[in-house]
């Protein structure tokens, strides 16, 4: 896998979910007023430490992330969904930086050193209000709502710088990568040139007792590291961490240098890139002492390695030789070092781990200073004039309504009896005529 220590990203959280014009019109329910609801929360972005993640490889083909934005209110008083939150892993040992906009400067705002941390990068929108919200005794049909909060946008930079309890350095070809090979796991590649390492590496170092520390191994450097030579000190913000360092001096002949003055050197910059490297407890040791044809170059560098009371070892990383007293010197500075950081770390609370980063101090205040009512208001468009008809007229009083005659009862009913006797009537009548 590509190992990648530097990479540029942008992020968004999401925007608020806008408020609803809604009024209730329902069956046998006269006036039902607004019931507008109020938008959804926005999606807020985080950062994770994963320790599943030992590279920022991932970040160079995905570099926009973006959380989900809350969603719209809807009528009966429903508010609207909160967007998903979205959190983005990042290995252990992140350093997250801000841009300025105006000048590019790099501000950190994170420091991902435990495995879990979360940090807060971009804070989701506040939903808008619904017209609901607006009724008073004096407008009981309001038609504006309030749009969503914009969710807040950043541009920014990830470094990642390796944990590692012990750090090896020297020269190229010096023999880093054959000695973390043989007290740890590590499978580095190894040859007879320099500059053989390109990135860095780690390995479990483990000791008798359940003891257990991680070293690096960075690339080699050289003089005029500072000013860009060779691979120049790209790789040593690995290093910045580790609570020792091991300098690895080749002692042979066949560098064809002097061991003092590569040790002097490898010190000088170290110190150029930052001055708090070389205050770090040092270890000295002399590697490939298997092959010294001149024991004169082995006093020489012990005897500054006193003079700068620092602890000297003769080891050969390829016969182990020495490799176990190098490693149990280091052990005593490690253990104290991570007493230091579990007392610091008690100290931090869960609440200080889950703090917003501070992105931006304007972009907080503003924040802060946020009113949905003091927000222009969402329309449908404007309601028509309503044309007045002018006063009606005053409705005429017709008085009291005569009271209604009652009419003559009508004339009962005489049954005139069968239809036979009917017919037999007319034919008298008719034979009276003629």
């Amino acid at each position: 896998m590509q190992f990648v220590d530097e990479v540029d990203i942008h992020i968004q959280s999401g925007h608020g979910g806008s408020g609803s014009l809604s009024f209730r019109r329902e069956k046998f329910v006269p006036r039902g007023g607004p019931d507008g609801g109020n938008g959804g929360v926005g999606g807020s972005v985080y950062a994770v430490a994963d320790p599943h993640r030992n590279t920022l490889v991932h970040f160079q083909f995905n570099p926009d992330y973006k959380a989900q934005r809350g969603g719209n209110g809807a009528g009966a008083l429903r508010s609207g969904r909160s967007g998903k939150d979205l959190e983005i892993p990042v290995p252990v040992g992140t350093l997250i930086h801000s841009k300025d906009q105006e000048t590019g400067e790099l501000i950190q705002i994170a420091d991902l050193t435990k495995v879990g941390q979360r940090v807060l990068l971009a804070k989701g929108g506040r939903g808008g209000l619904g017209n609901a919200h607006f009724a008073t005794s004096t407008n009981r049909a309001p038609r504006k709502v309030q749009p969503g909060e914009a969710g807040e946008e950043f541009d920014l930079h990830l470094t990642l710088k390796l944990l590692a309890d012990v750090g090896l350095v020297g020269y190229p070809n010096a023999g880093k990568s054959t000695l973390i090979s043989v007290i740890s796991a590590a499978k580095p590649k190894i040859a007879n040139y320099p500059f053989t390492t390109l990135t860095p590496n780690l390995g479990v170092v483990a000791l008798s007792g359940d003891r257990s520390f991680v070293v690096a191994d960075v690339p080699g450097l050289i003089e005029g590291a500072h000013a860009g030579h060779g691979l120049g000190h790209q790789f040593l913000r690995h290093i910045e961490r580790t609570k020792v360092l091991i300098h690895l001096v080749d002692i042979s002949s066949e560098s064809g240098r002097d061991p003092v003055e590569d040790f002097e050197t490898i010190r000088r910059e170290l110190e150029l890139y930052n001055p708090e490297m070389i205050a770090k407890p040092q270890l000295v040791a002399a590697n490939k002492i298997d092959a010294v044809d001149d024991p004169t170059r082995v006093t020489a560098l012990e005897k500054r390695a006193k003079k700068l009371k620092l602890k000297f070892f003769e080891i050969s990383a390829v016969t182990g030789q020495g490799t176990k007293d190098l490693i149990e010197a280091a052990w005593p500075i490690i253990a104290r070092g991570r007493e230091l950081d579990a007392s610091y770390f008690a100290k931090a609370t869960e609440d200080e781990l889950d703090e917003p980063a501070d992105l931006s101090s304007e972009a907080r205040s503003a924040k802060e200073d946020y009113n949905p009512a003091l927000v222009a208001p969402l329309s449908r468009g404007p309601r028509k004039a309503q044309t007045n008809p002018g006063p009606q007229k005053a409705r005429t009083n017709p008085g009291p309504q005569k009271a209604r005659t009652n009419p003559e009862p009508q004339k009962a009913w005489t049954n005139p009896g069968p239809q036979k006797a009917q017919k037999a009537l007319k034919v008298k009548k008719v034979k009276r005529r003629r």
